[in-house]
């Protein structure tokens, strides 16, 4: 507990020392991360004032014994590290949909997560944004229980 609040004291005394860096005022694309996130993700950010924004995702997985569908929102603080490459941080949470296809056993339901993003972008010269991140996530079902572990790279059109 003392390491989070700490973590948090941190973050916003650096948020206090830098300079905000402008975030794009759309982006869509894709954010392609390991199965713990459900796999592919439909990414769109929408910048709100100054260095903040919102991001939603919509993911799915769809194989032979199940699929899962999942969104997730968080609201995220970006911070400039030189030009044109930020940092950011940011919470949120989601929600999804399972459904299992076994012969012997068909098994659905819904579940409720909550979420951290922290991770690094580019934005180049021309209306593309690459960027790293890791999020984690606590699910609250049988299917997603406990903590799940995402890294992703996701590459996003800019427009404003």
């Amino acid at each position: 507990m003392k390491t989070l609040i700490l973590f948090i004291v941190l973050i916003f005394t650096f948020s206090i020392l830098t300079n905000a860096q402008e975030v794009a005022d759309n982006t869509i694309g894709l954010r392609l991360g390991d199965a713990d996130g459900l796999g592919a993700e439909i990414s769109y950010q929408k910048g709100l004032t100054g260095n903040n924004r919102l991001e939603f995702g919509l993911s799915w997985r769809n194989n032979s014994f199940y699929n899962a569908y999942k969104l997730v929102g968080t609201y995220q603080w970006v911070f400039e590290l030189d030009q044109n490459f930020n940092w950011y941080v940011g919470a949120g949470g989601g929600l999804g949909s399972w459904n299992v296809r076994n012969n012997f056993i068909g098994d659905s339901g819904v579940f409720l997560l909550v979420a951290g993003d922290i991770g690094i972008e580019y934005k180049f010269d021309f209306p593309l944004l690459l960027s790293l991140d890791f999020r984690p996530e606590i699910g609250f079902a049988n299917f997603n229980s406990g903590l799940g572990l995402d890294i992703a790279l996701g590459a996003r059109y800019t427009f404003d």
